[in-house]
């Protein structure tokens, strides 16, 4: 069994674009950037914990890193995990909140 991971390790920053906005809205949905190892478990208690609300619902999705070309040959982004994260209540204001 392994160590049990600190709260602020487990969610690495908020997403912060177009689309997030609109689940923001419409559906009261957050997106966060989370460790590649973390379960759903552990990214709803991490949420939990660090914002004080309630979690409905976690969705996760594993995006693979584009391949790049650049000046010295090819590159390539890394690979992260996303969690849509469906609050049952509560807000969560992402720009004043210290992760």
């Amino acid at each position: 069994m392994s160590l049990p991971k600190n709260q602020h390790d487990v969610i690495i920053r908020p997403i912060v674009s177009e689309k997030s906005y609109a689940r923001i809205d419409a559906n009261g949905q957050y997106t966060f950037e989370v460790q590649p190892t973390a379960n759903k478990t552990e990214i709803k208690l991490a949420i939990e914990q660090i914002f004080g609300v309630k979690v409905a619902k976690i969705n996760t999705l594993n995006l693979k890193g584009k391949t790049r070309r650049t000046k010295f040959g090819t590159g390539k982004r890394k690979d992260t995990k996303r969690a849509i994260v469906t609050l049952r209540e509560g807000t969560i204001d992402i720009f004043t909140a210290a992760l």
